[in-house]
């Protein structure tokens, strides 16, 4: 073929010619630079390799990390893990060898990616994310990304078939055969080709999410920040996951994380004066772990006593009791808002996790307390009743999961209240079905979003959609075992959700989250002062940080505009 041949046939002539009349046009100083760029920009992006290696997360725990490449450049995501899983989620693939990494190793997951999924996907474009997820999906082809086969047992003549069964007393651990692509393999490539996407669209990541998802009104979350860690994510015997602090007086994102960042070296220094130092150990969201003391707190004739719980208990069992097992804790953040001189402008935030301590009907306080009495199984009308005095007398905005997974009945109740906003994390699983019923009943207001439990971008649009038309609230989560990897950081302000707990402000993996919204400059957004405005105005039941449905109720601007949430 002569070069008059080729040139006809790929019509270069013509396309090197407007390359040029463009560079004359914008009077480039580099026109071989500019030339270049605009002859690259003409070559649609097509996937040409995917690969998947294995890389470790903040927990020390193997995970996915994949990178992605097309015809003009090399995408990578990573994805976490968590500590909740079950038959309502997507489901991470693990190898079960126990010789490597005790069993947790991600080379199954890794051999889908490189070669069952990338062959799929070669060929495609980048920004046919909805294509691109829904055929991996299709190569999976079952609800939960685990190709998942149920093994039906029986325990005192009832039959059991559950995905996350804990054994215990009352329980029998119910086995699940996991198949062949898994939701953390998908997921890598997910993201991984949600930024190839941004890239070739030649768009920030999060305003291209918003593309993605039909959003024109974007909101920078107000963060939550972890500044106490409990429940199975420390070694301490607090029975809650998480306590929280949100700055919703800030009148900017910097004043945001500068008000959170104080706040917890504040908390260092209480702990440290009561506890002491060890108890400035951290979780694995960067939380403290103080070693919260087992009190018993009880009102009599209108006096509040504290006493040591066994020897209480043997004395005054007929003594109505108050018992706030998580109470020192509040106190501590408490006392760490108001040295910080914050008094009216953070809230507090608690993240229960309460599937981890539920026993049949009952929730053990005590549930990592050695050799423990018993006497700390409440009821769920008396855990309601502990929650709402807890919103009576502290500065309590929301709660997640503040019962098991399966009590819809008390989590209805506590809803109904109006104490404060109800997440559902482990209760809806970010699962479409279990939302709709959650809608129906009235259960929550507000979802917790985890990425890694619905396994795509496309099916993350969708499960938001649902709670945004629902009106209520949108928390986007971190995980437990998170990576380096700031892409729910651009997920929470593309989707608009208006919350983020991406963990505390300390340890490079939740780090990078907060400080990736330094990089973000974002037009016509709400700052966390009119939100503050809103939650004095309405009650947080009707007006959730961030939301904008229709349904929500319209806050009034303040009189004098408060400087931007980003400079």
């Amino acid at each position: 073929m002569s070069v008059q041949e080729y040139l006809e046939k790929h019509r270069l002539s013509r396309k090197i010619e407007d390359a040029v009349n463009a560079a004359v046009r914008a009077k480039t100083p580099d026109p071989i630079l500019y030339i270049s760029n605009h002859m690259k920009k003409a070559v649609p992006a097509v996937i040409t390799k995917i690969v998947a290696r294995q890389i470790l997360d903040s927990r020390g725990n193997p995970t996915v990390e994949v990178d992605l490449h097309t015809n003009k450049g090399l995408f990578r995501a990573a994805v976490p893990s968590g500590d909740s899983s079950g038959l309502y989620e997507a489901l991470e693939l693990r190898d079960d060898d126990k010789s490597k990494y005790l069993g947790k190793g991600v080379s199954k997951a890794l051999k889908n990616v490189n070669e069952i999924i990338s062959g799929a996907l070669i060929g495609m474009d980048p920004t046919l994310q909805s294509e691109i997820d829904h055929r991996m999906i299709e190569l999976d082809k079952t609800e939960n990304k685990a190709r998942i086969k149920r093994v039906q047992t029986s325990f005192a003549g009832f039959n059991i078939s559950s995905a996350s069964v804990r054994r215990d007393d009352m329980f029998i651990c119910v086995q699940y055969a996991c198949g062949e692509l898994g939701a953390n393999a998908i997921l890598a490539v997910s993201l991984a080709a949600c930024r190839a996407g941004a890239a070739e669209k030649e768009v920030p990541l999060y305003k291209y999410i918003a593309d993605l998802a039909g959003v024109t009104k974007l909101v920078l979350p107000v963060p939550a920040f972890t500044v106490i860690s409990g429940g199975t994510h420390a070694s301490n015997t607090l029975a809650a996951q998480e306590i929280m602090i949100l700055p919703v007086g800030a009148s900017s994102f910097e004043e945001a994380m500068q008000m959170g960042a104080e706040t917890y070296h504040h908390l260092k220094a209480v702990i440290s004066e009561k506890i002491g130092l060890t108890g400035c150990n951290v979780g694995d969201g960067g939380g403290f772990t103080p070693n919260i003391s087992r009190q018993v707190f009880v009102f009599v004739d209108g006096f509040l006593l504290s006493c040591d719980a066994c020897s209480f208990f043997r004395t005054l069992q007929k003594t109505k009791l108050a018992l706030t097992c998580f109470r020192e804790a509040l106190d501590l953040v408490k006392e760490a808002i108001d040295r910080a001189g914050y008094s009216d402008r953070v809230k507090m935030a608690i993240d229960v996790a309460a599937t981890n301590f539920c026993i049949g009907k009952k929730y053990d306080l005590d549930f990592k307390v050695p050799n423990k009495s018993g006497e700390n199984f409440k009821t769920g009308e008396e855990m309601i009743e502990l929650y709402t005095q807890f919103c009576s007398e502290y500065p309590i905005f929301s709660i997640t999961d503040p019962f098991d997974k399966d009590d819809w009945e008390n989590t209805k109740l506590f809803s109904a209240t109006g104490a404060c906003q109800i997440v559902g994390g482990d209760l809806l699983m970010s699962n479409a079905s279990r939302m709709e019923k959650a809608r129906q009943d009235s259960v929550c207001n507000s979802l917790l979003l985890k990425v890694n439990q619905v396994g795509t971008i496309t099916e993350a649009i969708e499960v938001v959609k649902m709670a945004k038309d629902s009106a209520w609230g949108v928390v986007v989560s971190d995980r437990g075992g998170d990576t380096e990897d700031s892409f729910i950081a651009d997920l929470a302000v593309g989707l608009a959700a208006g919350q983020i707990k991406a963990g505390a402000p300390c340890r490079s993996e939740r780090l990078a989250k907060y400080n990736q919204w330094r990089n973000l400059i974002i037009q016509n957004l709400y700052s966390c002062y009119e939100l503050k405005k809103s939650l004095e105005t309405t009650k947080a039941m009707q007006v959730r940080i961030g939301d904008h449905h229709d349904k929500q109720k319209v806050v009034p601007a303040p009189e004098k505009s408060p400087k931007h949430l980003m400079d």
